[in-house]
């Protein structure tokens, strides 16, 4: 829900124009006034007032910034440099990333956009407890692996990725510095959410703020793969049964330095 503060309002209808759902509306008075029935707190009407009149009573206000254009506008070109040169890290220091640049990482995602703005994206940070996690991951990529190595009825073009999961269990559980999952990272964030769109939205954006605080990143396909066939993981982060991991980011200090980006094919692009 909003709130219009009629004093402040100056009538230029432009909060009117840009609702979504048509929430708001012109009276009498010439003032803007909310109908509060279909609001779902996307805060287009407080971004776009020009007076700043309107606030929402849900909401945090004191969070709302006033837009600057240097700080806030970013450079087209620096932008895409930034997206070509970012790799995905498999090489970490042992250094722990500071707390502060983990919730900044989460603040990337917290601001991503959601459908309907339902916000419906919960992130879990692993820490302490990123070794218990690691065990359960490889327990359970054995497990899934044993099964279709043993299964004839197993797609032919899987039993590599089965092969290739119990070779990394049984290498780790020789070495546990063999780490083919998390690669030694001090760190993860888990993104927990039913709405696989909003999740990734959102992982996009916390992997540009990761690569800005000068940290390096991996996305654990196979963990999250994991954490859909077998209990045990779940279990370990005390998520339901029903609880969806979408992304696992593997977070931490490179331990190496890119010179260059990579190539990459043409996009396939149809012009209608």
């Amino acid at each position: 829900m909003i709130k219009i503060e009629q004093e402040k309002c100056i009538g230029c209808t432009l909060c009117t124009k840009d609702c979504p759902v048509s929430d708001i509306e012109m009276k009498e008075d010439l003032k803007a006034h909310p109908k509060n029935e279909r609001c779902f707190n996307c805060g287009h009407c407080i971004a776009i007032c020009p007076v700043a009149a309107i606030e929402s009573l849900d909401y945090d206000m004191s969070e709302v910034v006033p837009f600057e254009p240097e700080a806030f506008t970013l450079n087209s070109e620096n932008l895409m440099n930034a997206i070509k040169f970012r790799r995905s890290t498999r090489q970490f220091k042992s250094a722990p990333v500071e707390k502060e640049k983990l919730e900044k990482i989460i603040e990337a995602g917290r601001y991503t956009q959601t459908a309907t703005n339902s916000q419906n994206v919960s992130y879990i940070v692993v820490t302490d407890k990123l070794d218990e996690l690691k065990e359960a991951v490889f327990e359970s990529l054995n497990v899934m692996g044993t099964h279709m190595i043993n299964d004839p009825n197993t797609d032919p073009n899987l039993l590599k990725y089965a092969h290739m999961w119990v070779h990394m269990y049984n290498a780790h559980k020789e070495n546990p510095k063999v780490d083919s999952v998390f690669f030694n990272a001090p760190a993860a964030i888990l993104t927990v959410s039913s709405h696989v769109v909003n999740a990734t939205l959102a992982s996009s954006n916390m992997e540009l703020m990761t690569n800005a605080l000068g940290l390096g990143t991996f996305f654990s396909g196979f963990m999250t793969l994991a954490s859909e066939r077998t209990p045990i993981i779940k279990q370990v982060l005390g998520l339901k049964e029903t609880d969806n991991i979408v992304t696992c980011m593997v977070i931490g200090y490179p331990s190496i330095k890119y010179k260059r980006t990579a190539p990459r094919k043409k996009a396939e692009v149809i012009w209608l």
